[in-house]
C-alpha cells in the first residue's frame, strides 16, 4: 500500500505541475476552453493553475512531511471534482471528463491510502 501511494503521488505531482503550468502560462487552448466552452474568465483559469501547482508542490513536500499528503491530495481531488462537473455542465461527456476523472480517482486513492498509512503508524 505504501508503494502504491508513493508512486501515485509522484504521478500526480508530474501531472498537476504540467497542467498547472499550462494554465498559468496562458496556453491558448486553455484560454479558449475556459472562456468559450466553460464560460469562466481567464482569471479563474490562472487561479486554478496556481492551485494545481501548489497542490503538486505540497504533494512533493509530502515525501518528507507525510502529514501534508492528505491535505494536498484532498485539495487536488476537490479541484478535479470541479473539473469533472465543469466538463459535464458544458455537455462534453466522458470523452472530455476522462482525464480529470482519472486524476480525481488517483487523488482519492492517495488521500485515503495515506490516511490509512498514518493511522497505522500511530502508537
Amino acid at each position: 500500500m505504501k508503494w502504491l501511494v508513493r508512486i501515485l503521488q509522484g504521478l500526480l505531482v508530474l501531472g498537476f505541475l504540467m497542467f498547472g503550468f499550462m494554465k498559468v502560462s496562458g496556453d491558448s487552448a486553455q484560454v479558449a476552453a475556459f472562456n468559450d466552452i466553460y464560460g469562466y474568465g481567464t482569471a479563474f483559469m490562472y487561479v486554478v493553475g496556481v492551485v494545481e501547482i501548489l497542490g503538486a508542490v505540497g504533494l512533493l513536500i509530502g515525501y518528507w512531511r507525510k502529514q501534508l499528503i492528505p491535505i494536498f491530495s484532498g485539495l487536488l481531488a476537490a479541484v478535479m471534482a470541479g473539473a469533472v462537473f465543469t466538463h459535464f455542465k458544458a455537455g462534453q461527456g466522458f470523452e472530455a471528463a476522462g482525464m480529470p476523472l482519472i486524476l480525481l480517482v488517483l487523488a482519492l486513492i492517495v488521500l485515503f491510502g495515506q490516511i490509512k498509512l498514518l493511522a497505522n503508524d500511530r502508537p
